[in-house]
């Protein structure tokens, strides 16, 4: 599951800009402005925004959703902030609270619950590892628990695939990074890096039951006690929700009754796999009741149905076990997960697993590690309800299969992707699910080596990838990705992506892109030191010339550019992007362009309509050839497009070519 991650070269035509004013340019207007803290109501947000601005859009899920700068605070609301590895640039809404021992923040709920999860951050071990600290939790100022906070799965260092410790040296000297605007290993006198270089994947969530059903009105205040072991603790958001009873499956193969152990003290594994052969010669399914069940390697599934009490009851929690020689398909650790067979085994049929929580152990990124929650080849099976944290991977899947059902799940504080469909999966859905704070692509369909086909990803909600993309498709064959809502991707990606990379298979048919809204996208690539659109198209192994359609999309509080086409340096004269489709598009709020292209091709556009646009509607650069006939990639007005973005002059084909305009950042986003 290796995706080679190394800095492109894109070759620019201006001098690099200083890493001090693309700070300035990224960090924004200051906090004082925007947040809330002396609010006293509830504010209600989805991916911090006016959930009035993304109806429809997005998974539907049981909880509410709240920002902590826009609750009640004595501690200090920190941001906005786009830079990469700033605390706010990770952080939904891209502002968070900062308090000290003895401060704290204090939200209102909006309706009745029983249980919360604070998506929090506390600092590093000096030498990396994490630390715990405390934080109590208080309704009406009586206290209620004291949940215990860990940094031992976040704080990754360095370049990919990053590291743990905090004081190492470069991991690729002889790769180009921004800080030096050079390649180390090839610049004398070798450059100064500071370390720790490049921190990130700060942030970590808990999950709380409070014991009992609050009312909305009811105040959640969260303290940082006085003599915490940590420094600080910043308070992202909180999102509360009521939880109902467990669900009880009296006529099933009850795992208690083959001998597993509901406390999590002794290894549960072999209980469950002689439930599962029961079930299957009685043609039941298994039941999993509330408890913590211990699980430290893969259990394998193939025509059969496991079914918890749902993800707050039942847990199934597994350390991460290094194996004592590589594994033949290069794994040099283990960790609970679920696993169907290979698919050149036939893969596994008819797996439905549902209603409990995967708990891992992953702390570092090993791509030859078999670590996901879920994993290997299903047909005919589905996923449903799971509560996925601290896997490598979510799911990931490897083709060829098909009719898969990933719905309803939530798939947080991942090492890498969410959900991957890799290699040959067709005829499959992927819908409802709620992810952030992933490691990599939240959602991906990579085409390697056997087209993905006929897959549709609709209505999720992604937020906050820390590296690549919120949703990305590699290849593949009449897919479909709608009704999507991300946010607040942070480095090396975007929101939605269109990549012909890493040895994928071509775009055929179509792809359709609707319905999809995006907020505070566009993010700074830090390899090519350029900024990206909230959509992006990349031909780099090949063109791409299917037929690409987007359609009914929203694209809000664009950092950089709403949309970007463009081709690798190296290939620029040999591929090109061909005959997409824009239609009903709506852009509030650009920090540049509306579109940049930078790739030999061709668009067209009906009813994109644009408003705060930061620079020129269209930076036409093409293949950096400045020919007199003007750039390589023609637009076509097929009229409707209102804001004046699409000017006549700029029409088919004006050179308008800034390498890197200046940006100003767009006002908020509000109703159109």
């Amino acid at each position: 599951m290796h995706r080679d991650r190394s800095p492109a070269r894109l070759r620019v035509t201006a001098a690099v800009t200083a890493l001090a004013t693309v700070g300035a340019i990224l960090a924004g207007p200051p906090a004082g402005a925007a947040g809330r803290p002396d609010a006293s109501g509830p504010v209600v947000t989805r991916a911090a925004l006016d959930p009035a601005l993304v109806t429809g859009r997005g998974a539907r899920v049981a909880f509410l959703e709240q920002e902590a700068e826009n609750a009640t605070t004595n501690g200090e609301v920190i941001g906005p902030d786009r830079r990469a590895y700033t605390l706010p640039s990770e952080a939904s809404g891209r502002r968070a609270v900062k308090l000290r021992a003895g401060q704290y923040v204090e939200f209102v709920l909006p309706a009745a619950a029983n249980a919360i999860t604070v998506r929090y951050s506390i600092p590093d071990a000096p030498g990396g590892g994490g630390i715990t600290a405390p934080l109590d939790v208080a309704a009406n100022g009586r206290h209620l628990r004291t949940m215990t906070l860990t940094s031992q799965y976040s704080w990754l260092y360095n370049q990919y695939p990053f590291t743990n410790d905090p004081d190492a040296d470069l991991l690729h000297p002889d790769w180009w990074i921004t800080e030096c605007s050079c390649v180390p290993a090839e610049t004398t006198p070798y450059p100064s890096i500071q370390k720790p270089f490049r921190p990130s994947h700060f942030y970590d969530e808990e999950r709380l039951l409070l014991g009992r059903t609050h009312r909305a009105g009811e105040k959640i205040r969260l303290t940082m006690p006085q003599g915490s072991t940590a420094a600080w603790t910043v308070i992202d958001l909180l999102d509360s929700e009521l939880v109902g009873p467990p669900r009880v499956r009296l006529r099933a193969a009850n795992v208690l009754a083959f001998g597993a152990d509901p406390t999590g003290r002794r290894d549960a594994a072999p209980a469950i796999e002689r439930a599962i052969v029961a079930a299957k010669r009685a043609k039941l399914p298994v039941y999993l009741p509330p408890g913590t069940y211990q699980v430290n390697r893969h259990i394998a599934v193939d025509d059969v149905t496991i079914e918890g009490a749902g993800n707050w009851y039942t847990v199934v929690r597994g350390r991460e076990v290094a194996l004592p020689t590589p594994a033949p398909d290069g794994s040099v650790h283990t960790g609970v997960g679920f696993y169907g067979r290979d698919a050149a085994e036939g893969g596994s049929r008819n797996v439905h697993l549902s209603g409990f929580a995967v708990l891992g152990d992953v702390r570092e990124r090993i791509d030859t590690d078999q670590v996901n929650a879920i994993g290997g080849a299903f047909s005919d099976s589905t996923f449903h309800g799971l509560h996925i944290r601290h896997t490598k991977v979510g799911i990931w899947l490897d083709g060829p299969m098909r009719n898969v059902r990933i719905t309803g799940n939530i798939i947080v504080d991942q090492i890498a992707d969410a959900v991957n469909f890799h290699t040959g999966v067709t005829d499959s859905l992927i819908a409802e699910n709620f992810v952030r704070n992933t490691g990599d692509d939240g959602l991906a369909l990579w085409s390697e080596s056997t087209a993905n086909a006929r897959n549709v990803i609709d209505r999720n909600t992604v937020q906050s990838p820390v590296l690549a993309n919120g949703i990305a498709i590699y290849g593949g064959t009449d897919n479909t990705v709608s009704r999507n809502l991300i946010a607040d991707p942070v480095r090396e990606g975007s929101a939605l992506h269109v990549g012909a990379r890493f040895g994928a298979e071509p775009f055929d048919g179509y792809l359709r892109i609707s319905d999809n809204t995006t907020a505070r996208a566009g993010t700074y690539e830090l390899n090519w030191n350029i900024g990206l659109g909230a959509i992006w198209l990349y031909a780099l192994d090949r063109s791409i010339d299917a037929r690409i359609e987007v359609t009914g999309d929203a694209y809000l509080d664009n950092t950089y550019n709403a949309i970007m086409l463009v081709s690798e340096w190296g290939v620029k004269d040999l591929y090109a992007i061909d005959g997409v489709h824009f239609r009903d598009v709506r852009v509030d709020g650009t920090g540049t362009s509306v579109v940049s292209a930078r790739t030999a091709g061709s668009a067209s556009f009906a009813n994109v309509d644009a408003r705060h646009v930061g620079a020129v509607g269209v930076n036409n650069c093409g293949t950096f050839r400045f020919t007199p006939a003007g750039s390589e990639f023609r637009l076509t007005d097929l009229g409707g497009n209102d804001g004046g973005w699409l000017a006549d002059w700029l029409l088919p084909n004006t050179l308008t070519c800034d390498d890197r305009p200046p940006v100003v950042p767009p006002p908020p986003p509000a109703g159109w």
